[in-house]
């Protein structure tokens, strides 16, 4: 059992103002509900996980969150900070589970599947990545940052499992991480000259990034090559939106 910590600290104050009036990103309306519930109700679902804190405006997630669902602890600033701020609510001795708020196709098969491939190559932290193929496979045509690497084009998923002393190792490559996330070949550089060159050459593989991070942090961190799409839809802009809210409404 791991515990998990879904970051809901975003106001809707960028592209997605357009498409809904509510005040913050978590809470905007999908088939008559916020965003929230889907992330949340697939978090609850999962058999892994144990207890749940939700950061991000707590007064406004308290009237959309059924109380005892989750600790809700009140955002203080940056998704780094945030997410400091919810590991400090559980104080985990074990692994946790992050996931942000605006995954609201994310399933409990997903999870559930994650978890076991994780299961079979212990790391201090864990990452999905969903190859291209498999994304446009089932959501053709929608926008996505994709990396190519020697293995194939990837693209990231939006849940992370950690422990919390890997966690900590990588608080300045997470920092950058975050900060780069739509711009893979700017977290390349961050990687090195040895990276930079294998990318631009379209040689940099999967290993080599998960060997650079242990001689960055001195941590173990694994990728995990997911079936299931739906861990990387995360809703960032109209598109996004106007493809969840159709999904939801009519499910396949």
């Amino acid at each position: 059992m791991v515990d998990a910590v879904i970051l809901a600290g975003a106001d809707n104050d960028g592209r997605l103002a357009s498409c809904d009036s509510a005040r913050y990103e978590a809470l905007i309306d999908i088939a008559g509900k916020p965003m929230i519930h889907y992330v949340l109700h697939a978090v609850k679902g999962c058999s892994r996980i144990g207890r749940v804190v939700v950061v991000g405006p707590k007064q406004a997630l308290a009237e959309a969150i059924p109380s005892g669902d989750a600790v809700l602890v009140e955002r203080v600033g940056s998704i780094v900070d945030n997410l400091k701020a919810g590991m400090k609510a559980l104080e985990p001795q074990e692994k946790v589970l992050i996931v942000t708020a605006d995954l609201p196709l994310l399933t409990t098969e997903a999870l559930e599947d994650f978890f076991q491939k994780a299961d079979a190559n212990p790391a201090e932290i864990h990452y999905p990545l969903l190859s291209k193929e498999t994304n446009e496979s089932k959501f053709p045509g929608m926008k996505r940052t994709y990396l190519t690497v020697a293995e194939g084009t990837f693209t990231g998923g939006n849940v992370v499992l950690a422990s919390p002393s890997g966690l900590e190792a990588c608080g300045r490559l997470l920092e950058q991480a975050v900060a780069t996330r739509k711009k893979p070949w700017m977290m390349a550089a961050f990687l090195g000259l040895r990276c930079t060159v294998k990318f631009i050459l379209r040689r940099l593989s999967i290993h080599d990034v998960e060997r650079r991070l242990q001689e960055i942090a001195g941590v173990r961190g694994v990728a995990i090559i997911s079936e299931f799409p739906e861990i990387a839809v995360d809703v960032d802009k109209p598109s996004d939106l106007e493809l969840v809210r159709r999904l939801v409404a009519s499910p396949a």
